[in-house]
């Protein structure tokens, strides 16, 4: 029974942060941008949604985290396309100012608990009370969202404008020579990316009912190594197959997270087992391409030996 519980834990917060990967794969894999303000972005979602939700407005907080997401990108966006900064030290940027920002909007405090506060979760659990689904209330809506997310994706990334997102991540100077405008193109993109890391952080916050100005440390790490894993598996094919790779590589990392958490390491060690993960997962590629090389090596020597 404890296994089935870590697994289903394991499995929502993987659909969970699956939003912030997904995020990545917009901005990483289609834009061709590292967004290295993910970790602030991911914090200022979780506090805006808690801030609105302990006014007492559930649903309201789900949309200021989206539409705190979108400043986020804009503003990182800019900086990159009107300002000139490259994009990794813009990220830097806008990340480190979100650190200062997130605990200006708690008040000055650090953490904020919200136990007795209603969220998003607790709406859908009276909702669900009267069925067998009841105890999977926040499985049911992280399920509900992720799968918003992949639609709304696999829609937006076929319309005329995601086509020309997608054209700026490939070729950006092609583009630049013909009637789309990359400036324009990369702000949407960041935007767009930058509500799904802010909507990700929001409901991590109310299916954990607190938040600290830390809660997204770390975050581009683990969506990095889930993107990579998920491209590993279903990296090929039209953009729905990939998104829903993205997704399934963010369960995956946190199923070996929640193995690994089995084996009763120390929390300062935690860091490193996202590290080793996404060295493994960005490795593996290339040794997957070796490895026939490395055996016909082997045969060869073999062959000489017995020779």
């Amino acid at each position: 029974m404890q296994i089935f519980s870590l697994l289903s834990t394991a499995f929502e917060l993987g659909l969970i942060n699956s939003l912030t990967v997904l995020a990545l794969f917009l901005s990483y894999s289609m834009l061709n941008v590292c967004d290295l303000s993910t970790d602030g972005c991911f914090t200022l979602g979780a506090v805006v949604s808690s801030v609105v939700a302990l006014s007492g407005h559930p649903y309201l907080s789900i949309i200021c985290a989206l539409l705190s997401g979108v400043l986020s990108g804009l503003v990182t966006s800019l900086l990159q396309t009107k300002m000139g900064i490259d994009s990794l030290l813009s990220g830097i940027i806008v990340n480190t100012g979100l650190y200062s920002i997130n605990i200006a909007i708690m008040g000055g405090s650090s953490l904020l608990n919200l136990n007795k506060t209603e969220t998003i979760f607790t709406k859908f659990r009276g909702v669900l009370s009267q069925t067998p689904l009841a105890p999977f209330y926040k499985l049911i809506v992280a399920l509900l969202f992720i799968t918003l997310a992949v639609l709304f994706l696999s829609f937006f990334l076929r319309t005329r404008l995601g086509l020309a997102i997608r054209a700026t991540g490939d070729n950006p100077f092609m583009v630049s020579s013909s009637s789309i405008n990359p400036v324009n193109t990369t702000i949407i993109g960041l935007c767009i990316s930058s509500s799904l890391t802010a909507l990700s952080g929001a409901l991590l916050a109310q299916s954990q009912k607190s938040v600290n100005v830390n809660i997204g440390s770390g975050m581009v790490t683990i969506a990095l190594a889930s993107l990579l894993i998920g491209r590993t598996f279903l990296g090929k094919g039209e953009i729905t197959k990939k998104a829903i790779g993205v997704v399934l590589g963010s369960i995956i990392f946190r199923l070996v997270y929640t193995i690994a958490l089995r084996f009763r390491l120390p929390a300062y060690m935690l860091k490193l087992v996202s590290s080793v993960i996404v060295i493994i997962a960005i490795s593996g590629p290339y040794f997957k391409k070796k490895y026939p090389e490395l055996k016909r090596m082997r045969e060869a020597q073999r062959i000489s030996k017995n020779a």
